[in-house]
């Protein structure tokens, strides 16, 4: 089963991912910031993370950062904001400005794990 980390501050947009992806068929795990983000990902086997950018202490930015320097930088790493100027100058493998349709999340997660197989 294809394993997700979704990291956000805003509670029920993590929530509403992560019911939306569990139906879709996908193993998900949250967490409401970076830091707590980081530990789970450095403590866990993900196929892919899915991170805000604009969040409190340890930022997506900082997120992106830790996975391309860790044991897994091929890990595919899906940017989601409101603010989607924030965007420039990141590696994300996509990017979602919010709100997004949860039928186009789906879709890139199955598209992107097709292209790691």
């Amino acid at each position: 089963m294809y394993h997700i980390l979704v990291i956000d501050d805003e509670k029920a947009i993590l929530d509403v991912i992560k019911i939306v992806l569990s139906r879709a068929g996908f193993k998900v795990e949250i967490a409401l910031e970076g830091q707590e983000g980081i530990q789970k990902f450095n403590s866990g086997r993900f196929d892919l993370v899915i991170t805000d950018i604009l969040m409190p202490g340890l930022n997506g930015r900082d997120v992106v950062d830790h996975i391309h320097n860790s044991d897994r930088p091929c890990t595919p790493i899906i940017g989601i904001s409101a603010t989607p100027w924030l965007f420039e100058n990141i590696q994300f493998d996509a990017v979602f400005t919010k709100p997004f349709p949860f039928e186009d999340l789906v879709n890139s997660i199955r598209h992107l794990s097709m292209q790691v197989d």
